[in-house]
This record gives structure tokens, C-alpha cells and sequence, in this order.
């Protein structure tokens, strides 16, 4: 049984979670991406709460800018440092470290600047399809099959991108999830109205397209993305070792299908995370947490049980 409820931060930020399994117990927490929110990991969240499967309390929120949490109108919100800082506040809001931090896209971004910097709050870290900097930067920089892969995301930080999306009936975000000629079975109808409703927004006579503010402003707050004539965007940045090493146990789960995250992301992860486990999925994509959620939900107990 999923519930729901609304965590206040000490920052002033509220974020609307959804959670099964009984409060005191370990606990897991899993982070979402772009364009999604935290309903795609119900799933998880029930099958880890089983006592067979760990009995964990397991937590989904939704970030910052997504479905009923706080969206401030500032895109320097959305800034690495502030996300980090959520996640912080609602694991010690449960009063104990996590035993892991589960996250996929942008989930991960978040969960990989956690881990760095505040590693006594999980005890592991477990990723689905999510660069790291360190490689993403690289990547960026150097690769043009890379850059061309993450063109999108200089069309997501327009400011008219949230309208653009919204126009007849998102016709350019199911693209996101394959090819609309031939949507993947997972993407029913019942499954593209809860994505509607997320992206419609929470608020009464809201436009369409309002609820993809947020998550626009997460592009438009990164410097991440593909350098353009008018913009240096990653060609600008220069990130020290230090801040992308990672010393947690580390499981990344990686869809080798991955579209807009091409496998030579992965290349060079062991330079950063020495206690990295990597298994590479062959014929699945970026939406694997859709696609194989048996498939996730077993090799995430199996690293939790080791």
C-alpha cells in the first residue's frame, strides 16, 4: 500500500512523498528523473516493504519543482547545492542513515553530490542510468556523439520550452519515452494520464505544460550541457577530483540502449568510485525502471543483501 504525505524541511521547502512500509524500519529512499516523478518507483517502493524482500521504509519523494513539492520561481533554486540539500534534510528527517540511495537521470545527479559530500548519510548508493560528472563533463567536452545525444537539453532551457512541450497534448515529450510511431508497451494510457497529471501541474486551471516548469529549471540551473557558439556551457567548467569521488558501495545499473546516454559514460567510473559494482543491460533503455522493474528490483536485493 503506497501513502502519501507532505515532509517539511527545516530550509522552508516542502517535499510530497510517496513511502510503504512501516516507519522505524531500514531505510531505502529513491530519486527520480526528468520527466518523471516519484510515482514510477511504486513498484519498488512495495516490493522492498515486503518482509521477504528486506521490510524497508521505503521513500520516494518528488523533487523540488515536481507534482506537489515546492517550486520556487528563482531557477538558482534549482542549483546542485539546494537539491542536495533536500535529500539531506528528509534522510535525517527519518532520524537514522539510509541503507541506500536509490536514484535514476536527475535523481542521480542529485545522488551522486550527495554522496560525495555526505557520505554518513547512506551507507550505499545504488544508480540507474545517471552520469556521473566526472564522465558526463568529459563527455560533454570531448565526444561530439555525446553532444549530440544531449542537444535536448538546450531546447529544454527555452525559456517558451514548458509551452512548446504542452502543445497538442505533448506531442513532442512522448517522443522522450521511444519512437510515438511505436510507443513501448509499458506506456499505456493509464500510464501517459499520470504522466499528464504530473506534467498539468497540481494547481486548479493550471496550463498545460505548467507542472514542467521544474523540471526545465533543473536545465536551465546546470551549466552541464553541450557547448554552443553563444554559450561554452560544459566547454566553462572545470570540476576537481575531489569532488567526484565517491567511497560509498556503489551499484550502477547501466541500459545499454540508452539513447541519450551513450555507453562511454560508464568508461573510467572506477577512477572515481572504487567500490564501484557496474553491470551493464543489454536491450534495455533509459526507462528500464519501466521497461524491467522485476529485473531492478532483483539485482538492487542483491546488492542490498551482500
Amino acid at each position: 500500500m503506497i501513502e502519501t504525505f507532505q515532509q517539511p524541511l527545516p530550509h522552508g521547502i516542502t517535499l510530497s512523498c510517496r513511502a510503504a512500509g512501516a516507519r522505524g524500519r531500514p531505510v531505502l529512499v529513491f530519486l527520480h528523473g526528468f520527466p518523471e516523478a516519484a510515482f514510477v518507483w511504486d513498484r519498488l517502493l512495495e516490493h522492498f516493504a515486503q518482509p521477504e524482500h528486506g521490510g524497508y521504509r521505503c521513500i520516494a519523494p518528488n523533487l523540488r519543482g515536481y507534482e506537489r513539492s515546492s517550486a520556487p520561481s528563482d531557477v538558482g533554486a534549482y542549483r546542485a547545492k539546494f537539491l542536495v540539500q533536500d535529500i539531506a534534510a528528509l534522510i535525517q528527517a527519518e532520524g537514522s542513515p539510509l541503507e541506500c540511495l536509490v536514484a535514476h537521470d536527475w535523481g542521480g545527479a542529485v545522488a551522486w553530490g550527495l554522496a560525495n559530500q555526505l557520505p554518513q548519510l547512506t551507507r550505499r548508493l545504488a544508480i540507474i542510468n545517471s552520469p556521473h560528472p566526472g564522465t558526463f563533463l568529459r563527455e560533454l567536452k570531448s565526444n561530439p556523439r555525446q553532444q549530440a545525444a544531449s542537444a535536448y537539453m538546450n531546447f529544454l532551457i527555452r525559456p517558451d520550452a514548458e509551452k512548446l512541450l504542452a502543445e497538442n497534448d505533448y506531442a513532442r515529450m512522448w517522443p522522450f519515452f521511444g519512437k510515438e510511431s511505436v510507443p513501448p508497451a509499458w506506456l499505456t494510457e493509464r500510464v501517459r494520464d499520470r504522466y499528464r497529471e504530473v506534467w498539468n501541474g497540481p494547481l486548479a486551471g493550471a496550463a498545460p505544460g505548467d507542472g514542467l516548469t521544474g523540471g526545465c529549471n533543473y536545465y536551465r540551473a546546470s551549466p552541464l550541457r553541450p557547448p554552443r557558439p553563444e554559450d561554452p556551457g560544459a566547454a566553462a567548467i572545470t570540476l576537481p577530483h575531489e569532488m567526484l569521488t565517491v567511497g560509498l558501495a556503489t551499484l550502477v545499473l547501466w541500459a545499454m540502449e540508452d539513447v541519450a546516454l551513450p555507453p562511454e559514460l560508464i568508461d573510467g567510473l572506477d577512477t572515481y568510485i572504487p567500490r564501484l559494482t557496474l553491470e551493464r543491460v543489454e536491450g534495455a533503455t533509459h526507462w528500464i525502471v519501466h521497461e524491467r522493474p522485476d529485473f531492478v528490483a532483483a539485482r538492487l536485493g542483491h546488492f542490498l543483501r551482500q
